[in-house]
């Protein structure tokens, strides 16, 4: 059986995202330590459907749980999701 990362890996390196999941992770690029929002810029939440989809892909990680807001999924910007949007990531 192949390990998860290795999964993502190779999913990072031959998937593309939609244009949903690339506006996204546009987001994270001028943020510290590349976060990404919880809402659009609209005000309405991120789907979850996108957030795991560039978990799953290797783009985006989690990067800490909110304790007053278990269910918000907080995720950072990865190299192989800086990459993927033909940028580098914002150092913090």
């Amino acid at each position: 059986m192949v390990e998860k990362s290795a999964k993502s890996a190779v999913a990072a390196s031959t998937a593309r995202p939609s244009e949903a999941q690339r506006r996204w992770l546009m987001r994270g690029l001028g943020q510290p330590g590349g976060k990404l929002p919880l809402f659009d810029r609209e005000g309405k939440e991120v789907p979850h459907a996108t957030i795991r989809a560039c978990i799953e892909a290797g783009w985006a990680e989690p990067w800490f749980a909110n304790p007053t807001k278990p269910d918000w999924l907080v995720c950072k910007l990865t190299e192989a999701g800086s990459r993927m949007i033909g940028e580098k990531p914002t150092k913090s």
